[in-house]
């Protein structure tokens, strides 16, 4: 099931897949992925809570997601993803700090990077809050003007 909303960074279609959250997507949207959606379902619970709590972190009145979430990913991929939720509202990592967190040297950087890259459930599991080693914007899925506004949003709401 999946439903859309609009939200400061674009319009966004959330995924839901047995009773999870299991992707969120920025548009426009890539439907020949592969990825299964099924139908449009406006009215799902999962789909309804997950776009409430989308709308009042957007504006600023909630800094942790309290969602079922299933990902689809290796078990490197989830790891990282599960780190990626210990990194707080308005803070920010490194790749390198991600990897130590592991366990795994720096060299491990570009393979967390390749992981971050990959998460299908962007801003609520907040892979906008890494960042380069020097504190530079780098890659990100939904484009660096995107990562830039979400991680605005997060430094407003602290001050």
């Amino acid at each position: 099931m999946w439903t859309e909303i609009d939200s400061p960074v674009g319009r966004l279609r959330l995924v839901e897949r047995d009773g999870s959250v299991a992707a969120i997507e920025f548009s426009p949207y890539r439907d020949n992925d592969g990825r299964p959606r099924g139908r449009r379902d406006d009215e799902h619970p999962v789909l309804v809570e997950t776009a409430r709590q989308l709308a009042a972190y957007f504006a600023r009145e909630l800094t942790d997601f309290d969602l079922p979430l299933a990902p689809l990913g290796s078990d490197f991929q989830r790891r990282v993803w599960d780190q990626l939720q210990l990194i707080g509202f308005g803070e920010t990592a490194s790749y390198g700090q991600i990897a130590q967190r592991l366990g795994m040297t720096n060299a491990a950087s570009r393979a967390v990077g390749v992981a971050n890259g990959r998460n299908p459930i962007p801003i609520v599991i907040p892979c906008h809050r890494v960042i380069g080693a020097d504190g530079t914007l780098t890659g990100y899925a939904g484009g660096l003007e995107r990562k830039q506004l979400l991680l605005e949003l997060e430094q407003d709401a602290l001050f």
